[in-house]
């Protein structure tokens, strides 16, 4: 199973200008703990997370933003990415072609998917994700 199987398709992302009490009311309204950086061109430039907000000083997006991405192509296997995101402590990896962001998948996908009977070879305890 690859990152395009199980991937969210249709990303809320944000841009660097937004302010965090926007960011804040994006995640609510969308129920999402965060998000891609993308800047005026459409590029991903950074991830956003609601652990940003709590443990980070700032009042745009773009001063809290991870700008060290982790990402990876929709033909990456499942396992690998949950190997990313136990060994980084992350809760999401952008799926991008080139510099155009096609999807993200986040922890929940991947529990979606073996809850639903797909066969993933984890190499990472379930736990752990």
């Amino acid at each position: 199973m690859l990152a395009k199987d199980i991937m969210t398709r249709e990303v809320t992302t944000v841009n660097p200008d937004l302010t965090i009490h926007e960011l804040a009311k994006t995640f609510a309204q969308h129920n999402i703990s965060g998000a891609p950086v993308i800047d005026e061109n459409g590029k991903l430039i950074g991830v956003v997370s609601d652990g940003d907000i709590l443990s980070k000083n700032g009042e745009r997006v773009g001063s809290l933003m991870s700008k060290q991405i982790i990402s990876v192509a929709e033909d990456v296997p499942v396992e690998t990415i949950a190997d990313l995101m136990v060994g980084n402590r992350i809760n999401r990896v952008p799926v991008v072609n080139g510099e155009k962001l096609v999807g993200i998948v986040s922890r929940a996908d991947i529990i979606r998917a073996i809850a639903m009977g797909k066969h993933i070879a984890m190499h990472t305890p379930v736990y752990d994700l």
